[in-house]
């Protein structure tokens, strides 16, 4: 091959070279083992492939905090929004003393029960309302949510003081038909005031009710109250059994052998949380209960369990 051959090389530009070739004379055997030469080089040379497009590491999701092992949710309220849900929740309002001879009036004012801060507060204020030195509130799901069976737990934090009762509980949905006990009460969480690092959990059945229910107290280190920080209070509900938590420690545990009348503990029941002022069991304010006293709710959560 002649030096114009070489000087135009293999490598140059397709357009470059088809112009040299075009100006020369060629047999057809000589241009076809040019072109396959030209292809041959080309081909060792090829161009770099193109850099592969970056890809992401995808992020996984946070796990909601209200996910449970073992367990599955089934109805929360997070009070995130800017008022009481009132699909969820009544007020159940009225002074009669509620069997207890308490002294609160329970409202629907917006003064004894809001949402503040994405937390639900019941709060208790010493003012008067229809005869009563008190006012309060009492928030209920009857007719909206009912619980059989699972796991019922709130995080909550309590009041404190002389005379004050707050409750979380549940009462039988079928109170209408049979009356009080034989509805059946499950009390998740008690606590008198005058007790502040003491809760209480309790039912209430036929034969068993008042006074004599059948219960078990918790407490904290005496240094401590329920008044200082949120706690988790809770039951996990079964057929035949029913035990109580305080910050998943296990406390209480109560059985259909362990109560003296009828299990009345196997049909729907609703929820309950108030905060009551005097009454024969916590007894009545005297000059060092503190006002407002307030029952803070983080969230209530109701679970069943995974088969």
């Amino acid at each position: 091959m002649d030096k114009k051959v070489r000087a135009a090389g293999f490598g140059q530009p397709l357009g470059l070279v088809w112009s040299w070739l075009t100006g020369r004379r060629w047999s057809q055997q000589k241009f076809v083992l040019f072109t396959l030469a030209l292809v041959a080089c080309n081909t060792m040379n090829p161009s770099p492939p193109p850099s592969p497009t970056p890809t992401s590491t995808p992020v996984p999701s946070p796990t909601p905090p209200w996910v449970r092992q073992g367990w599955t949710l089934t109805w929360q309220d997070e009070f995130d929004g800017p008022q009481i849900n009132t699909d969820f929740w009544t007020h159940e309002t009225g002074g009669n003393g509620w069997g207890n001879a308490e002294l609160q009036y329970y409202t629907n004012f917006p003064t004894n029960a809001f949402i503040e801060e994405g937390m639900l507060v019941i709060q208790a204020l010493n003012e008067n309302h229809r005869g009563k030195l008190y006012t309060s509130a009492r928030l209920i799901t009857r007719d909206k949510v009912e619980v059989m069976y699972g796991r019922v737990e709130a995080r909550m934090r309590l009041p404190y003081g002389q005379g004050i009762w707050p409750a979380f509980w549940m009462l039988g949905a079928n109170i209408s038909d049979t009356g009080w006990p034989h509805n059946g009460e499950i009390d998740i969480m008690e606590m008198i005031g005058s007790e502040p690092n003491v809760v209480h959990g309790t039912v209430h059945g036929p034969g068993y009710a008042g006074a004599d229910g059948i219960g078990r107290p918790y407490a904290l280190p005496s240094t401590a109250r329920f008044a200082d920080d949120f706690h988790v209070f809770a039951i996990e509900w079964e057929p035949e059994e029913i035990r109580w938590y305080v910050d998943d420690v296990l406390y209480h545990t109560l059985t259909t052998a362990d109560v003296p009348g009828d299990w009345v503990y196997d049909h729907p029941f609703f929820l309950l949380l108030n905060l009551a002022v005097g009454g024969r069991w916590p007894g009545y304010p005297d000059d060092t209960t503190e006002f407002p006293q307030r029952l803070v709710v983080d969230y209530v959560r109701v679970y069943v369990r995974n088969p």
